[in-house]
């Protein structure tokens, strides 16, 4: 099934509105989902996205809990997708990232501060 990335650049800001839950995968049993890829619990956060005057809230699905998310907490996305599917006559739209985290947060990949040498 094909993937819709989301330029979430676009947005003029992205809040926390459901903070996040682990996604059950059975009801009866209550046996969590898991990530195929990385085999870690997948978690759901609730996402208002605000852009020229309108808002949308959709769930978000991410493999790892994010840490630090709280309701009404501005939060950067990252690798946001589309995922239309169908199943027996149900259809929708999915939406995954690959990272949920506080907007304040330093990026992952940045270098720790070094002191001012002399």
């Amino acid at each position: 099934m094909a993937t819709l990335p989301i330029d979430t650049a676009k947005y003029t800001a992205i809040i926390c509105a459901v903070p996040p839950s682990p996604r059950v995968a059975n009801r009866e049993t209550g046996q969590l989902r898991v990530d195929r890829d990385t085999g870690r619990t997948v978690f759901q956060v609730g996402l208002c996205l605000m852009s020229m005057g309108s808002a949308d809230v959709v769930n978000v699905s991410v493999a790892g809990e994010p840490s630090g998310i709280q309701l009404g907490m501005p939060v950067q996305v990252r690798d946001l997708v589309a995922v239309p599917w169908e199943n027996e006559g149900r259809h929708g739209i999915a939406f995954r990232a690959s990272e949920i985290r506080p907007l304040s947060a330093p990026p992952a990949s940045a270098p720790a501060s070094k002191g001012a040498s002399q």
